[in-house]
């Protein structure tokens, strides 16, 4: 299975991708995690993304493009994998098809924006361990105490209001067009994010199931 999914920040694609690469036992690939791997080994794209990270500036297209091409020749990617993360736009959609990297299925997970919002100001990150809490739906023991470690929960950057609404903002103008452009493939698949979490993976997994 070659799977991509699609989402706004927030709506649950992380959790979704683990528990999917565990039951099909292939790897997810995170475009933030392969561009550390990358610097870290040093290889050729990787060195041309340090020098726009070193200047301050976005990794361009190509460079990121190069990278995901390296990551997804590798051994472990050989029965499939799950891409969370790229592409975000269709000038990278279009990248991907034309490296050869056939795509089964793009899934997208919706949830409202005023769902996303809410599930995002009320989440709380431990300072020390970085536990992970909501102000409504998964609540410390001890008001701002982690659990475990009895750190301080903060609220991340990514977290602040202003942050969140930007990244809905750029979710929309730039990654949302890929539902049409997958689905006019033939290959969107769109499941309907639940409060629950185990009630989203249940209809993940059958959307999925159905497909093959």
């Amino acid at each position: 299975m070659k799977l991509i999914l699609l989402g706004a920040p927030g709506a649950g694609k992380g959790t979704q991708a683990e528990i999917i690469s565990e039951k099909y036992n292939i790897p997810t690939i995170s475009t933030g995690n392969i561009i550390r791997a990358a610097l870290k080994n040093g290889t050729e794209m990787g060195l041309k993304a340090k020098s726009f990270i070193d200047a301050g500036n976005l990794v361009p297209d190509d460079v990121v493009i190069g990278i995901i091409k390296e990551r997804l020749a590798e051994d472990d990617c050989k029965n499939g994998y799950i891409l969370d993360g790229f592409p975000r736009t269709i000038p990278q959609a279009e990248a991907l098809d034309n490296l050869g990297f056939g795509i089964d299925m793009a899934l997208s997970i919706e949830v409202a924006d005023s769902e996303i919002v809410k599930r995002m100001l009320g989440r709380r990150v431990c300072e020390k361990c970085g536990a992970s809490y909501h102000t409504e739906y998964k609540k410390p023991a001890k008001d701002g105490v982690c659990n475990f470690c009895q750190g301080a929960l903060v609220i991340r950057k990514d977290d602040e209001p202003e942050t969140v609404l930007n990244r809905l903002n750029v979710y929309h103008e730039q990654t949302e067009p890929l539902k049409d452009y997958y689905k006019a493939c033939g290959k969107l698949l769109t499941v309907e994010g639940q409060d629950e979490v185990e009630d989203t993976t249940r209809l993940v997994l059958e959307a999925l199931e159905n497909k093959q």
